[in-house]
């Protein structure tokens, strides 16, 4: 068929369906409109019109607690709007806990789902899939996860069931997976290499923790990958994956009593063993710039400094502050000072990583290498000066907009309520956390804000990372409403 057929045919199909859909319509439209609209029900999607200019109501979670005879924690909501569930474990197994070999708790739980006794990695994946099911795992620097979905119905379920408890409570730990695990790992290193915004994260990173666990990157290191062992990463399941040290998150078309047989099935098929001691907390850093040479047009830049850790107090006036500053996307003093009015990057933002200890707060941004210096000092400026004056009362109510608008969304489906689930159990936060957030941050004022931000972050504090190539430095253009010069384009990965 020539291109000038497929398109008259084309255009013709798409002719055909509007038709059609028109049609429908029209056979399906109600005789007279109702003249009082209709309370829609709570599990169904609003009409922005309908909202009136409020904010759009989100899922009120009834969370149910209890601990398995083997001491896992469960959360677990009831939601029967769809005829499956969500499961996931959280463990205190990233790479925190490596103990002096990094890549290790990686290792371990990438290797989860290669192999158990009686089947390999594809026997598995195709015993997932043939039931419907979908398995997930991942580790990071506080933790590490492991989760399923699954149909509820009882045969699909107890298959499921069955297959995911082998899976993270007796892997085999096959040495072909693991031969060919760390070769791609190795070969991640070497592409990093070419990255200069990866090679700027993992410098900050060694800067701002020193020896801390959180020093080195959750994927290890191209030293100390090759070495580790089988039998290092058996002894490593069996302590941190052990049930006392798990969280056990249930979402789903679930009764009590199945949730409990369910929690009970998982946490039986864990290791025994009791929690792992939490992270300590990071001793602050040595202040002041580093760069790291890298032939490019651009240059990263990350700004940083020991931020919190998740059960700060100030946790929500931090988090509302931040959107205002950087978080927020465009509209934040950040975005409007260094891209809108002054074209000199793509993109710039700021966020506290809040973990079980005290994460980072980061700008991070790309800019022309000519311009790199006179852009960090504005970066610097900005902050400062924001620390200093604090919001505006409109950037204040501007943010709480954003965020009431956008909060139900933290509850849309199965799947994000499992892992809010998840964090609550794993940081010990409080049930009714989700509604008290948001309370929180509607009763906050602009003296609050300040205040928070200015406690816990000094802009003579920062340690500064750039990567990019050393060159003649120009003088920043002024701000405008119409930059002269434009950002350049997508980051440079």
């Amino acid at each position: 068929m020539s291109e000038r057929n497929g398109l008259r045919y084309g255009l013709l199909g798409l002719t055909l369906l509007a038709l059609l859909a028109v049609l429908a319509f029209l056979i399906n439209r109600p005789s007279q409109a109702p003249t009082t609209p209709a309370a829609a029900p709570s599990n169904q999607l609003q009409s922005l019109a309908a909202l009136n200019g409020q904010a759009p109501s989100h899922r009120a979670l009834e969370i149910q607690t209890w601990q398995t005879a083997e001491g896992a924690k469960v959360l677990f909501v009831e939601a029967h709007q769809l005829p499956m569930f969500d499961l996931r474990l959280t463990f205190a197994a990233g790479s925190s806990q490596d103990a002096g070999t990094p890549g290790l708790a990686m290792l371990t739980n990438a290797m989860l789902n290669e192999g158990v006794a009686d089947q390999d990695v594809s026997a598995i994946a195709e015993g997932f899939e043939n039931l419907g099911a979908d398995f997930g795992n991942g580790a990071y620097r506080d933790m590490a996860v492991a989760s399923l979905r699954s149909l509820a119905a009882t045969d699909k379920r107890e298959a499921a069931l069955h297959l995911f408890a082998q899976v993270i409570g007796q892997p085999s730990f096959p040495a072909d997976s693991l031969a060919r695990i760390k070769n791609q790992v190795l070969a991640g290193f070497e592409y990093q290499k070419q990255n200069p915004s990866k090679l700027a994260s993992l410098e900050l990173y060694k800067r701002l923790y020193g020896e801390h666990p959180y020093a080195h990157s959750s994927e290890g290191t191209a030293q100390s990958i090759p070495g580790i062992t089988v039998a290092q990463l058996r002894a490593f399941h069996h302590k941190a994956y052990a049930a006392g040290n798990a969280v056990i998150a249930l979402v789903g078309d679930l009764s009590r009593a199945e949730a409990e047989a369910l929690a009970a099935q998982v946490s039986a098929a864990l290791p025994k063993g009791p929690a792992l001691a939490k992270t300590a907390q990071p001793q602050e850093p040595k202040a002041g710039p580093s760069h790291i040479e890298f032939p490019s047009k651009q240059t990263t830049l990350l700004l940083a400094q020991l931020g919190i850790d998740r059960r700060d107090p100030d946790y929500a006036a931090l988090y509302l502050g931040n959107q205002i500053l950087g978080g927020g996307g465009f509209g934040t003093r950040l975005m409007e000072e260094v891209r809108e009015k002054r074209g000199l990057t793509y993109g710039i933002s700021s966020g506290f990583s809040a973990m079980q200890a005290r994460g980072p707060f980061m700008i991070s941004l790309q800019t022309r290498a000519e311009l790199s210096e006179g852009t960090l000092k504005l970066v610097q400026d900005i902050l400062r000066d924001y620390l200093a004056s604090g919001p505006t009362q409109k950037e204040l109510d501007d943010a709480k907009r954003e965020l009431a608008g956008s909060f139900p969304l933290s509850t849309a489906s199965n799947a994000d309520i499992v892992g809010q689930l998840g964090a609550i159990g794993f940081y010990d936060l409080s049930l009714t956390y989700m509604e008290d957030f948001m309370q929180q941050i509607q009763a906050l004022d602009v003296a609050q804000v300040k205040t928070a931000m200015a406690k816990h972050l000094q802009p003579n504090a920062l340690v500064v990372v750039s990567a990019g190539p050393s060159v003649p430095q120009k003088e920043l253009p002024p701000p405008t409403d119409h930059p002269v010069e434009q950002p350049l384009g997508v980051p440079e990965h």
